[in-house]
């Protein structure tokens, strides 16, 4: 059985496919039955590659025979994915001794000696393995040099420079493929999320020297900027050059069209710009997409040796699918399915600009995306005194707390010590678009010394300058240079195709007015999350939530909380009129309520002062309310049926501001949602003294009004008896975040000081608190899902969990049968694009891409 490895010669009709070839060759061949200028070009598959690193040389001959006796050559590698890299070109392959002094009477001798010399050092480095240092040192230019070369050469290698140049392909073709086989090669692709028997092509390709008589030379051209995606002839030429020479840092290139900044390639050889430039525009609208012409000219003459798509910013992804959609190259749900949905956050928010120096000190979990700078603060008071000064802060905190959220909407950005992805810090963070990084253990914090140390030892104290990348994760020394966000009619164009085609709603999680005006510019469509214990930290509210927990009696604590109903009474009513025909799902109050109490001795001092009583009573009514496990605790629905004045000041303030809006608008239909639920008694309770406060209302002021009561399902056992449950409500909303927390048994605080280690190791795949897990959590999901339609068919299901703003997760969703999903207001143009893509992947066949698969 023959099992020498097979070389294809590419043609118009030859057998070659990106999955079997990779992309290069697939593209080099669409090149040629465009009858472009592409040089005669043969294709090594997949299996071949690896064939040939496993010890089975291709027929070099016979590849040889496809191509030109005198044609010196290049190999380059075609992966299936050009972001999974690959082993670098090489050029010049036939170089010898005969061929230099044929070339020396036609290009002349320097010419013909910087061919050689380039073949010999990227020879001996990257195929003989030879030490680079040695060839380093070697004179530049002229045949002098060479023969410097093949001399070193000779001595290290213990052997002449091969002159045959079947023995010199041969031996350059081994070298990629076992470099691709490497172990090193491996888990760098798999970095870049490439598969573990991901393949490689090889294509060898006869060279045009780029090098001789009249107008030579080689360069790059595209058709857009790649960081706009606005249309602009870009690129680089450099005369006398192969490859992408051009590029290089050190080249003396010229532009492609004239600039009045210096020489360019149009006033060269106009010519041959013009052609290149018909080529561009020829490749775009073939090709479907904006391409990277690579091309050499060869005495006036274009070649083509390469396309590739051109990379691109976010914001030049977003804005070159749609015009390619705009100019009818492509049909507008292409356009959506060729945008990362991830890459949003990009165009949303400020980033670290990609070539700025990053003076790293510490890194933690990325919790929320985008960058910021500003002067180091370690209160939440410093950080809103500094913002009254106009001085951007970054407020680090051990962690945070919703005291702190007055102090959050203040800075810049935000550091933690401890959390993870759905810790305070983060999920707050996300909610106002505030670059947060959490979990950020390798920094020591000092918050009574007010100073942050580096693992390198650097001391970073308070007024000191500092940048969060909440992106990447990095916590930067100094102000690097920025990208500011970047929202523009494109994005809005591609995000009205994207609602066009998906098929679950997506709301957004909003606590304030300013967030749901971030929402509805979002095209959210509707509030799925309100959490209202954040309107109590207002310093003019902290003091009157205080003292309704020092209250003895129920008539106590009432009268207290109707200094908060009219508070709360304009806060919702601001929300219904900002979401104004949209649904508003309010949360009752969810935290424990030691959370309100001052836990420092100077704050129990100020509140025995505000309060009138004793520092002891202070003191040990704080001891009193301390719990073991608070989020466990008494908390949730667990105060609505233990501290009913709560909620039935709440469901007033709600009810009296349907009324209110309504008058002023369309009618309002609230969504009143029960958190920690876990059984039905609970929900009966609940909804007796709701309604009961609905009814009161209505005798009250008179009119009518409707609205919807739901449970937000947290419990592992509220998701098991769903059933149950279903038949008190009109909506079922999974709180995600808990629910993972309570399945796991993990705490979702402190679970980010060993989650890295665990998903490293293999014990999750992803963060269960980042990417929901399916297995588990998701078989609960489903249990619930269909034990609530079972019992209640017509029931809304819904994820309100951070979750509900990942593409991967999203996906999950739309199988298990849920209405609509909820994330913070930053995250909704995320979720409105990955719900697309994953719709139009079912309605066309199309693949989804593989960040939203399951």
């Amino acid at each position: 059985m023959d099992t020498t490895p097979k070389a294809t010669l590419i043609t118009a009709t030859a057998p070659i496919a990106n999955q079997t070839h990779g992309g290069r060759a697939k593209c080099l061949q669409r090149l040629v039955r465009l009858n472009l200028p592409v040089p005669q070009t043969v294709a090594l598959s997949f299996d071949a590659v690896h064939e040939i690193a496993e010890g089975y040389m291709v027929d070099v001959q016979a590849i040889l025979a496809d191509l030109r006796p005198d044609a010196l050559l290049c190999v380059r590698p075609s992966s299936e994915d050009p972001d999974w890299g690959g082993p670098g070109a090489v050029l010049n392959i036939g170089m010898n001794d005969a061929r230099f002094v044929d070339l020396s009477d036609t290009l002349g001798a320097d010419a013909a000696a910087a061919l050689y010399l380039r073949f010999v050092q990227s020879y001996a480095v990257h195929v003989a393995r030879l030490d680079p240092d040695v060839f380093e040192d070697v004179e530049d230019g002229g045949p002098d040099a060479l023969s410097e070369m093949l001399q070193a050469y000779e001595a290290e290698a213990e052997e002449p420079f091969p002159q045959d140049p079947g023995e010199q392909l041969a031996a350059v073709l081994r070298s990629m493929a076992r470099a691709w086989e490497g172990t090193s090669a491996r888990l760098l692709r798999a970095a870049k999320g490439a598969p573990e028997d991901a393949g490689l092509g090889l294509v060898v390709q006869e060279m045009v020297p780029g090098l001789g008589q009249g107008e030579c030379g080689s360069g790059v051209l595209q058709l857009v900027n790649s960081q706009t995606g606005l249309p602009q002839i870009t690129g680089r030429y450099l005369s006398q050059s192969q490859g992408r020479d051009a590029l290089g840092v050190d080249a003396e290139s010229i532009y492609l069209e004239q600039d009045e900044r210096g020489p360019s390639l149009e006033e060269l050889a106009p010519e041959a710009f013009a052609e290149l430039k018909a080529h561009a525009a020829l490749m775009r609208v073939k090709l479907r997409a904006e391409m990277q012409v690579e091309f050499v000219i060869e005495n006036g003459r274009v070649h083509i040796l390469d396309g590739v798509r051109v990379t691109r910013s976010a914001q030049a992804a977003v804005r070159i699918a749609v015009r390619l959609a705009e100019d009818g190259i492509i049909p507008p749900e292409e356009a959506v399915m060729r945008v990362d949905a991830h890459s949003l956050n990009e165009l949303l928010h400020r980033q670290v600009d990609p070539d700025a120096k990053r003076d790293v000190i510490g890194s933690g979990i990325a919790a929320s995306p985008g960058a910021a700078t500003g002067r180091l603060v370690f209160t939440a008071t410093e950080a809103q005194a500094s913002k009254s000064r106009g001085e951007p802060c970054i407020l680090a905190r051990r962690e945070t707390s919703p005291e702190d959220v007055r102090g959050m909407h203040a800075a810049a950005g935000v550091l933690t010590e401890k959390g993870g992805m759905t810790s305070h810090a983060a999920v707050i963070g996300r909610g106002l678009g505030l670059p947060c990084i959490v979990g950020a253990s390798s920094l020591r914090f000092d918050s009574r010394r007010k100073q942050l140390t580096a693992p390198d030892g650097r001391v970073f104290k308070s007024g000191e300058t500092i940048t969060v990348d909440g992106t990447s994760g990095q916590v930067l020394a100094g102000e690097p240079k920025m990208t500011e966000a970047a929202e523009d009619d494109a994005l809005t164009t591609l995000m009205g195709w994207a609602d066009a085609a998906r098929d679950i709603a997506i709301r957004a999680n909003a606590d304030t007015p300013a967030d749901a005006q971030t929402a509805r510019n979002f095209n959210a469509q509707g509030i799925g999350l309100c959490r209202t214990e954040h309107m109590f930290f207002d310093p003019g509210r902290l003091t009157v939530m205080r003292e309704m927990i020092f209250a003895e009696t129920s008539s106590g604590r009432a009268a207290v909380l109707a200094r908060l109903l009219p508070m709360q009474r304009k806060d919702f009513r601001e929300l219904f009129r900002i979401m104004e025909g949209m649904p508003v799902c309010i949360r009752l109050f969810d935290p424990p309520l030691h959370e309100f109490l001052p836990t420092t001795t100077a704050g129990q001092r100020e509140l025995s002062e505000a309060l009138g009583l004793p520092v002891s009573d202070v003191t040990r009514r704080v001891e009193e309310m301390g719990e073991y496990n608070p989020m466990l605790g008494l908390r949730g629905v667990r105060l609505g049926v233990t501290v009913p004045e709560i909620y039935d000041m709440q469901a007033r303030a709600i009810f009296e501001a349907t009324l209110e809006a309504s008058r002023d608008g369309a009618p309002v239909v609230p969504e009143i949602m029960i958190p920690l639920v876990s059984a039905k008694r609970e929900v009966e309770l609940v909804k007796a003294r709701i309604d009961a406060v609905a009814s009161a209302v209505k005798s009250e002021r008179g009119a009518d009004f409707t609205y919807r009561l739901g449970v937000m399902v947290e419990t592992p056992r509220a998701a098991l008896r769903a059933d149950e449950i279903a038949v008190h409500t009109a909506f079922l909303s999974f709180g995600t975040n808990d629910l993972t927390q309570m399945t796991y048994g993990l705490s979702r605080d402190d679970a980010g000081r060993f989650m890295s280690a665990y998903v490293q190791q293999g014990v999750f795949a992803e963060d269960p608190f980042h990417v929901l897990d399916v297995d588990g959590v998701g078989e609960l999901l489903q249990l619930g899902v269909q034990r609530g339609r079972m019992a209640k068919p017509e029931i809304t299901l819904s994820i309100c969990g951070e979750h509900g703003g990942n593409p991967e997760s999203i996906a999950f969703c739309r199988e298990a049968g849920f209405d609509y999903v909820s994330c913070s207001p930053f995250r909704v143009p995320v979720a409105r694009l990955a719900a697309a893509q994953l719709a139009i992947a079912d309605k066309t066949g199309r693949i989804a891409p593989t960040y939203i698969k399951n």
